[in-house]
C-alpha cells in the first residue's frame, strides 16, 4: 500500500492505494467505532463491488445501511439529493454518521455534497472505483450536482475523512470508462510535469493492460500532484484552477448533450485538444507538442474530435456561465509547453471560436 497525505490547514487525510486493499486491517482507520454508516453506490456496483466493501465494514463491527442510485451523469442533481436526504432521516442518522461513498465521479461528488448539507455537515469517505475519480473527482474536497444549465454548478468545497483506491475495482471498468480516466491523466501530465507525460507515452500499454506496478505509479503520480495543488490551494482561489485544462470547453459539451452520449473523460479529451489548439493559434504552443498530446489521446481511443451536431455558437452560453470566469469575462486554462500551463483572462472569441472550428474538422 502507498500513502499521500493532503497537507489542509483544518482537515489533513490520508489517500490509501493499493491492490486487495480490503485484506488489510481496518482500512477505514480513524473511523470511530460504534458510528452508523450509510454506505452509497449505484446499481451497476451493487451486483459487483458492494459486497466487499459492505462484508468488510460489518465484520469491524459497523452499523450500515445502503442507498443505491440509478448508474450515470444525468443522476448527478437535486433530486438525488434530496432522494438521499430523505434515507438518512428515516434510517434516524445523526451528526455522527458516516456517508462511504462507492463509485466513479457521480457518487462520489453526490455523496460528498450531501455530507456536507445533511445536518450542517458530516463526514464521509471516498472509495473510487473509476480511474477517474481515483486520480481526480475523489481528492481535493469538490463535491456538487449539475445543473441543466451548467456543470458542477450547485456544490460546496467539503474534504473527505480518507480517501481509498483500491486497484483491483479497475479490472471492472469497461475499456470507454478506463480511458475517461486517462484523459484526466494526461491532462496532469500536460499540466504539471513532462517527465510524467514522456512516461506515459512508454507505459501507456501497460496503464491500459492493467499491470498493478504501473498502474500504482501512475495514479500515486496524479494524486502527488493533486494533493500538492489542493494543499495549497484548498477553495480555487488562484492555483487550483490549473487543474482545469480542457474543462471549459469539455463541460460545455457536456451540458450541450444533457450528460448524455458523452463520458466525462471524452468530453475533457476534446476539451484538451481544443486548450492546446487555443494556445497554439495565440502562438503559446508548439504545433509539435500539440500533435505529441493528440497521438497519446488517440492511442488511448479517446475522440480528439468535436462533435459536429453542436454549433460553434452553442458553445458560448455554457462557457461564459463557467465557474472560473470573471465579471463575465471567459478565462481558459492553456498549455504553453507539455509540463506547463497558465490561466489567460478575456481571450478573443473569435480565437475560441477559431480553435472549435479547426478540432471539429481533425
Amino acid at each position: 500500500m502507498e500513502i499521500v497525505r493532503v497537507h489542509l490547514k483544518n482537515h489533513s487525510y490520508l489517500i490509501k492505494i493499493g491492490s486487495k486493499l480490503f485484506s488489510f486491517d481496518n482500512i477505514f482507520s480513524p473511523l470511530k467505532s460504534g458510528c452508523k454508516i450509510m454506505l452509497v453506490t449505484n446499481i451497476t456496483l451493487n451486483h459487483i463491488c458492494k459486497k466487499i466493501v459492505l462484508d468488510y465494514l460489518l465484520k469491524l463491527g459497523f452499523h450500515v445501511d445502503e442507498f443505491v442510485f440509478p448508474d450515470g451523469e444525468e443522476y448527478k442533481n437535486l433530486n438525488s439529493v434530496d432522494l438521499l436526504l430523505s434515507e438518512l432521516l428515516k434510517k434516524m442518522h445523526d451528526r455522527h454518521s458516516v456517508l462511504v461513498a462507492l463509485g466513479g465521479g457521480v457518487i462520489g461528488d453526490l455523496t460528498g455534497f450531501v455530507a456536507s448539507i445533511y445536518q450542517r455537515g458530516i463526514s464521509f469517505i471516498q472509495i473510487p472505483t473509476t480511474l477517474l475519480s481515483q486520480v481526480d473527482a475523489a481528492i481535493g474536497g469538490k463535491t456538487g450536482v449539475n445543473h441543466i444549465l451548467g456543470k458542477n454548478m450547485i456544490g460546496s468545497f467539503w474534504q473527505p475523512q480518507s480517501v481509498i483506491i483500491n486497484l483491483d475495482f479497475l479490472r471492472t471498468l469497461p475499456y470507454n470508462q478506463l480511458a475517461s480516466g486517462l484523459s484526466e491523466v494526461i491532462k496532469y501530465a500536460i499540466s504539471f510535469d513532462m517527465v510524467f507525460f514522456e512516461w506515459l507515452e512508454k507505459n501507456l500499454h501497460q496503464i491500459l493492460s492493467l499491470n498493478i506496478e504501473s498502474l500504482m505509479y501512475c495514479i500515486k503520480r496524479c494524486c502527488e500532484l493533486k494533493a500538492n495543488i489542493v494543499s495549497n490551494d484548498e477553495r480555487e482561489k488562484n492555483l487550483r484552477v490549473l487543474l482545469n485544462l480542457g474543462h471549459t470547453y469539455g463541460h460545455a459539451i457536456e451540458s450541450y448533450f444533457n450528460y448524455q452520449g458523452w463520458l466525462h473523460g471524452e468530453s475533457v479529451s476534446v476539451g484538451i485538444v481544443m486548450a492546446c489548439t487555443t494556445s497554439e493559434i495565440l502562438g503559446l504552443m508548439k504545433k509539435y507538442d500539440v500533435n505529441r498530446v493528440i497521438k497519446l489521446l488517440k492511442r488511448c481511443e479517446l475522440p480528439v474530435q468535436a462533435p459536429c451536431s453542436m454549433k460553434v455558437e452553442s458553445y458560448f452560453p455554457y462557457m461564459q456561465r463557467d465557474k472560473k470566469n470573471h465579471f463575465g469575462k471567459i478565462r481558459l486554462v492553456l498549455p504553453i509547453s507539455i509540463g506547463k500551463v497558465k490561466i489567460f483572462n478575456d481571450i478573443n472569441h473569435k480565437v475560441i471560436e477559431s480553435a472549435i472550428l479547426q478540432v471539429i474538422s481533425i
